[in-house]
Order: structure tokens, then sequence, then C-alpha cells
């Protein structure tokens, strides 16, 4: 086994938590670095948490020199597409220039492999709605852009340095842990089965589909759902294949087919065995009509074989984890609107919970 360490930037989070737990599950040292701007302390299963800024370099710095680190997993971003578009400065601070920081203390510290969690909205609006590795890369909104930048600064760093790195594009992810131990947390998510899942235990009056006039069969927009267990399995085949020795890669993590807004609608109405309270709107700023995977060459490159690939599977492990949610709102807190937990002081570090 290797007895080096591995950094997971934003490890309390929807993505890196489920990763983290992989990790830990076969033996990995796991040290989640995270801010809890929108992760959870308690999705930290099986690893050390320090609590802290990826944009922090001394910390950064700290952790990868005294903790024989040899691996970054780098998850630590904002997601929200509308939100870039209202705010890009934001997107450029947080995934662009932070990500320039963290790859300035990876090679100062010598760190041998870097896993990028970037995102299809590199590719933009591709001819015909699928995407490959080769497709160009024209994102249409700051967040996409936001990504594409820190590829091309990875890409740099690896021809100049000894570093190499595997970027995983995800595609939308969805679902929880089916054991129902961590979920996506984030208040005022826009995450399409998060929203949906909310509407039908009573964390939201409705559900808003946000154009119905698009080129596709429905009208609405059609995606590539990957369950998150499934993306986070890649990532763990990507630390594998970095250890190896395998050369850069940028892969694409998704199914390679989709569903329309309206189709996943109905399974969670199927699911939850209730109807949703849905009402239409215009098309959002930066949405494409149809975004799906050519996964391909994940599958051939790392061994990758998704196990969650079902709409109906997908969505009812998210649907546990909101009725878990519900649950322990009502439990904690008289008011919806209040955090579950208080927040923690910057620079903290502690030890997570172990399964």
């Amino acid at each position: 086994m290797n007895k080096n360490a591995i950094l997971v930037t934003g490890g309390a989070g929807y993505i890196g938590s489920h990763v983290v737990k992989q990790l830990a599950a076969r033996g990995e040292t796991v040290i989640a670095l995270d801010n809890l701007s929108t992760g959870f302390a308690d999705a930290v299963i099986g690893a050390e948490l320090v609590i802290g800024d990826v944009g922090d370099q001394w910390l950064v710095s700290r952790l990868l020199q005294e903790r024989r680190i040899d691996t970054v997993m780098h998850f630590a971003a904002h997601t929200v597409v509308p939100e870039s578009v209202s705010d890009p400065l934001k997107y450029y601070r947080n995934n662009t220039a932070n990500t320039r920081n963290l790859l300035e203390c990876c090679q100062r510290a010598g760190i041998r492999h870097f896993i990028f969690s970037s995102t299809a909205a590199v590719y933009g609006t591709p001819a015909g709605g699928i995407a490959d590795e080769d497709t160009p890369t024209a994102p249409i909104n700051p967040y996409g852009r936001s990504k594409l930048m820190s590829e091309w600064m990875l890409r740099d760093l690896a021809q100049a340095s000894t570093l190499r790195y595997v970027a995983l594009r995800y595609f939308n992810v969805a679902g929880s842990d089916p054991e129902g131990r961590i979920g996506q947390s984030t208040a005022q998510a826009t995450l399409l089965i998060k929203v949906a899942c909310e509407a039908a235990v009573g964390a939201r009056s409705h559900v808003s589909v946000f154009g119905t006039d698009y080129p596709t069969p429905d009208g609405t927009g059609v995606r590539d759902y990957i369950h998150v267990e499934d993306l986070a399995d890649a990532h763990v085949k990507a630390l594998d294949y970095l250890r190896d020795g395998g050369a850069p890669l940028t892969l694409n993590c998704g199914y390679g087919h989709g569903y329309s807004v309206r189709e996943v609608l109905r399974a969670v109405e199927e699911a939850s065995g209730s109807p949703l309270e849905i009402r239409e709107e215009p098309r959002r700023l930066g949405d494409p009509p149809m975004l799906i995977a050519d996964a391909s060459r994940i599958r051939a490159a790392l061994g990758w074989t998704p196990r969650f690939d079902d709409i109906h599977r997908i969505v009812a492990t998210a649907l546990n984890w909101e009725r878990k949610l519900a649950a322990r709102r009502a439990r904690q807190s008289p008011r919806p609107d209040l955090p579950l937990r208080p927040p923690r002081p910057a620079g903290a570090w502690q030890n997570a919970p172990s399964p």
C-alpha cells in the first residue's frame, strides 16, 4: 500500500466527500481541506478534516510538507452556472486564481499526482449535443471558462515539471451514498434531481422548468446524469492510473445517454408517489439545449465500469437522502432556513467521525 497521503480539497463537499469515503474505505490516508462554505464537517468519513481555504498558500504548503502528501485531488470550487453569469469575478477568483495558487504550492512541494474536478461546461453547446474529449472547447458561461483556464494551467505545468494529472470533465452529477450516510446537502442547490427531491419532501414549494422550447424531443433540456458513486470510483481509478505511471489525461465522466427535464421529474414523481408542483419559466442564460458525454475513452483508459447507470436508482438514492435531511431539520431546527450546525473557525483541524 502506498504510504503517502492524499490531500482532497473541497473534501467536505458533495462530490469530494464521496471520494474521501471511497479512498478511506480502501485504506488510504486522506486529509480533507474545506472551508465549509458549502461543505459539511460530518460528511467527511474516515479522514482528517482541516478547516481552511484552498487559496491560503501558507496553510496548503504546510499540509503538503508535513503530511507526506504526494497526490492532490482538487474539488474546491463554485459550481452554480447562473451565479457565474451574474457574478463572474467570484468564479474567476475561487475557481481559477485559487487553483493557480494551489498549483504553485504543489510545484514547490514536488507533488507527483494531481486529479482535477473539471466540467462538461467547457464544451459549451457542441454540435449534435454530444461531446467527446476532442470536441472543441467553447464554454458559454464563466463557470465553464473558469474551469477551462484551470485545465490549461494544469496542462502547462505538467509540461514544465514532473507533475502528472487526470482532469475529469463531469456531466450532471446526482444521487447519494446508497447507504444514506452522505449526500447533496448544500442550501439553495440548483441541481435538478436535488431540487425535485426537495420539492417531493416539502422542502421546496415547486420545481421550475427553465425553458420548454429547446430543440429536443419534449422541448426541455437533456442532460447526461451520472451517479456520484460512479463518479467517485472514476477518481479512485484515476489515482491508480497515475500511480502506475500513466501520462496526463483529460476524460469525460458520464454514461453516454441523457434524460430530459420532464423525464427526470416523472422519475421523481414515481419514486415519491406524489405529483410535483411544476412551473414553466424562461430559459436561463448559459444553459445548452443538450449535453451528453461520449464516455468511451474513460472506460478504455481507466477500466471504469459504472454500477449505478439507472435514472430510477439515481433518483431513489437522492430522494432517500432528502427524506433524511427533512427528518434532521425537523429534529434540530424550528425554522427550516436556519443552519443545522454552527460555523467553525477557519484554520481549525479535527478528525472527522468514522463510519
